[in-house]
Formats: C-alpha cells, structure tokens, sequence
C-alpha cells in the first residue's frame, strides 16, 4: 500500500474556491490510478473525482462536473482536487485514494477498487 496526506481543507464561503493536494509516500503512484471521495455527516462516503494512471482519462460525480478538476503530477507524486463554485452541498471531509491494482482501467468509482486512503480534510462551505 501507498501512504496518502491530504491538505488544503478548511472553510470558505460559497462561490468561493480551495484546492487540495494528496501526496503520497512508500510506493510510486506513476503506474495507479487515483481517486477522491468525500464523506458528510450521516452519509456514505461517495465518489468525487478520479483520474487514470496515465492522467489521460478522468471521471467526475455529476454533482461536481463543471466545477472540480482532478489533475495529477507524478514527479511530485501528488494529485490534487481544484474545486470552485463552491456551494454548502461540497461541505464533508474529503479523502484521497489508490487504486489497488497498477493500470487498472475499470470502474474507478467503486470505493473497492481502491486499497489506500488518507485520513481526510474537513471541507466546510458556508452560505
């Protein structure tokens, strides 16, 4: 497994932007798939965004499309989460993920695909 450290958390108003970075340590990401998920209070953990191994392909929850981005820089083994427009619904901890299997080129938004999380950063939008 991968270890993953996400940051760029914290409150913004509505309408407002953040960006948030994972970077990940203990194995290279070069060869995997990454992926974001978020998880509010109450609700399951749901898929945000992903991104193939390659960066050539990206998946995005109809809630975010439009407005989040998930670009990835391998040499600095880091992807990251750029999200503007933001709205009270964003508001939940974010977490990073792995996918479990190098070139993996299935469904990146079944939560099972991945086998590495970070511990999350609390997102919190205010109207």
């Amino acid at each position: 497994q991968v270890q993953l450290v996400e940051s760029g958390g914290g409150l913004v108003q509505a309408g407002g932007s953040l960006r948030l970075s994972c970077v990940a340590s203990g194995r290279t990401i070069n060869n995997y798939g990454m992926g974001w998920f978020r998880q509010s209070p109450g609700k399951e953990r749901e898929f945000v965004a992903a991104i193939s191994w390659s960066g050539g392909w990206t998946d995005y929850a109809d809630s975010v499309k439009g407005r989040f981005a998930i670009p990835r820089d391998n040499a600095k083994s880091t992807v990251y989460l750029q999200m503007s427009s933001l709205t009270p619904e964003d508001t939940a901890v974010y977490y990073c993920s792995a996918a479990r299997h190098a070139y993996y080129s299935g469904n990146y938004t079944l939560r099972a695909m991945y086998d590495s999380w970070g511990q999350g950063t609390q997102v919190t939008v205010s109207s």
